[in-house]
């Protein structure tokens, strides 16, 4: 199939989805010690409290002190589903709506991950939706810690811009039918810095916090349905599957409660997506799941969560139409077009998208940043590739720039690995395995240690590795 002409980029001040600037509610009936000390006492907080709280982050009343001390209040009492709810709806009320024509209430789909090594779906699965006929509002995040950002990946391909106005979004929407971008100021601002704060006060884990942080987001895009996918695994925010799977029963929960259709998908990152991680490698590697081909893993994930979402919003009978349909998006270059499409319109020059979205993988590394040097780690004996740890190799990678340890912290986009070998094949003593790309000097010998630690061997025979997806809970009125 024939690429479809670059558009010219979205010019700002458009009319079309503006957001809705909500009233000021009343002044906070009660003080927030008050609040948090109902909260720490394991109290149940009304909605008039979260209410006069989350104003109060909002409007800069809210000492730094007491948003750590009621966010430690929740990581520690918890949450119910109702006040969890109560929470989402209140971060998402803290700024503005999007608003979409009527037309597009049923094609408004969307997923989120929870972080992972090597997780590149977004950027496969937002044009391969948009190719089946959905409108994809995506607000994506940044690197921090060793997972890898979105919006630090789409950003390794040169003018790419991640902000967008509401106003930009819906023309994106019209002529593209995605877009990826990052969270303004204006969307979900209580969210922003609950979030920034939740990074300093030992607060990530909390699952309210995460719940309400990641559907107050959603919510304000006004969707048909939403797959999130919750990773578990040594790499993963929860290690522990039990962990992953209460979030995502709650996330399904508040969801319904907020009358959006949630489904969460549990899938292992205990070793990495596909076969590159770094930021310019991941885009390589999303372009070649775009052409039909990459790892089986990236494309199994991409095809599930896609036909999850098409079911979910009513546009395929069953999810296996629904993933049949993503299938053949990648496979007859409309979702690669639709890429493209996107790469134009969010600012890529016209000429370098079509080039990235037709050219060899061997010319679109050259078009992407590129690290300076490259080494390759070998096999230290025979065996069965058992499993590829992420974790070691994602912080390493992090030690040489492909990945932050504090927010706003530069990233080297062309560092990163490639995997060589693939869970269950057999190795011999010396074989190749790992490819780091890297600009600085050589490896230590503590990275190198690391690294080789992560590649797990054992003496059982070739194997063909299972999906990542383990899991898709779904909400109550849509269960099979």
């Amino acid at each position: 199939m024939a690429s479809p002409p670059p558009i010219p980029v979205v010019p700002g001040n458009r009319s079309g989805a503006r957001g809705r600037e909500p009233p000021d509610p009343p002044h906070p009936s009660k003080q927030l010690p008050e609040l948090i000390r109902k909260k720490r006492d394991g109290s149940h907080l009304s909605e008039a409290d979260i209410r006069d709280f989350v104003h109060a982050v909002v409007d800069g009343s809210a000492q730094g002190a007491q948003i750590g001390a009621m966010l430690m209040a929740i990581r520690l009492q918890g949450m119910d589903l109702e006040e969890t709810a109560l929470l989402t709806q209140a971060l998402a009320m803290s700024g503005q709506k999007l608003e979409w024509p009527e037309a597009w209430q049923q094609q408004l789909v969307d997923k989120h991950s929870t972080g992972g090594v090597g997780d590149k779906v977004s950027l496969v699965l937002a044009p391969a939706l948009a190719a089946c006929g959905c409108k994809v509002p995506m607000i994506s995040g940044r690197s921090l810690g060793h997972t890898g950002g979105t919006l630090d990946k789409l950003e390794s391909v040169p003018g790419f811009n991640v902000i967008q106005s509401p106003e930009q979004m819906k023309l994106l929407l019209e002529q593209v039918g995605c877009c990826i971008v990052g969270q303004s100021e204006k969307l979900v601002p209580a969210d922003g810095i609950l979030y920034a704060a939740r990074d300093v006060t030992a607060t990530v884990d909390s699952l309210p916090l995460i719940t309400a942080s990641i559907l107050s987001k959603k919510a304000v895009e006004g969707l048909s349905a939403l797959v999130v996918d919750v990773k578990f695994g040594e790499a993963a925010l929860f290690p522990d599957p039990k962990q992953a799977r209460e979030l995502a029963r709650t996330l399904v929960g508040v969801g319904a409660g907020l009358g959006l259709r949630v489904a969460a998908a549990l899938t292992a990152m205990d070793n990495p997506l596909g076969r590159s991680v770094g930021h310019s490698l991941e885009v390589e590697e999303a372009l070649l799941c775009l052409d039909g081909a990459g790892p089986p893993d990236l494309r199994d994930l991409v095809t599930r969560l896609g036909g999850a979402l098409l079911w979910l919003s009513g546009q395929v009978e069953a999810q296996s139409q629904g993933a049949a349909r993503v299938a053949r998006a990648l496979d007859d270059g409309s979702a690669r077009g639709r890429f493209q499409l996107m790469l134009a319109a969010q600012g890529v020059d016209p000429a370098l998208a079509q080039a990235l979205c037709s050219g060899s993988p061997a010319r679109r590394r050259q078009l992407l940043p590129c690290a300076r040097e490259q080494e390759e780690l070998r096999a230290p004996a025979d065996g069965t590739v058992e499993r590829i740890r992420a974790l070691p190799l994602a912080l390493v990678l992090r030690e040489i720039g492909a990945g932050r340890s504090r927010a706003g912290e530069p990233l080297r986009l062309g560092v990163g690995a490639e995997l060589l070998v693939d869970v269950g094949q057999r190795l011999q003593r010396g074989t190749p395995w790992l490819r780091v790309h890297r600009d600085g000097a050589a490896l230590s010998s503590a990275q190198r240690r690391a690294l080789q630690r992560a590649l797990v061997l054992s003496d059982r025979a070739p194997f063909t590795a299972p999906s990542p997806l383990e899991e898709l809970i779904l909400p109550t009125s849509v269960q099979p």
